[in-house]
């Protein structure tokens, strides 16, 4: 018996490891775009986040998904993250 592998990656806000498919993709696309991944395929460097509200404030606060993406992330995309979190909580 073969058994899968589940890839996993680690969320910028708590730090834990969880499989890929539970995060949320956020990336920088090769023009410096930053934008929400929904598929979890579109090319550029990637920063993946729980979707849960508190790992998303330790986010904001300590700067995570700045430092993984090496770029500066607009206000905009951390108000569309807040919205994606509340939609997958409900």
């Amino acid at each position: 018996m073969v058994t899968k592998r589940i890839p996993l990656r680690k969320c910028a806000g708590c730090g834990q490891m969880k499989p890929k498919k539970e995060l949320i993709r956020v990336i920088r696309t090769a023009d410096g775009a930053i934008e929400i991944d929904a598929t979890g395929r579109k090319n550029g460097r990637g920063v993946y986040l729980c979707p849960d509200p508190e790992c998303f404030r330790k986010a904001e606060k300590n700067k995570g998904l700045e430092h993984s993406l090496k770029a500066s992330v607009p206000e905009e995309v951390y108000r569309q993250l807040e919205e994606e979190i509340k939609r997958i909580g409900q």
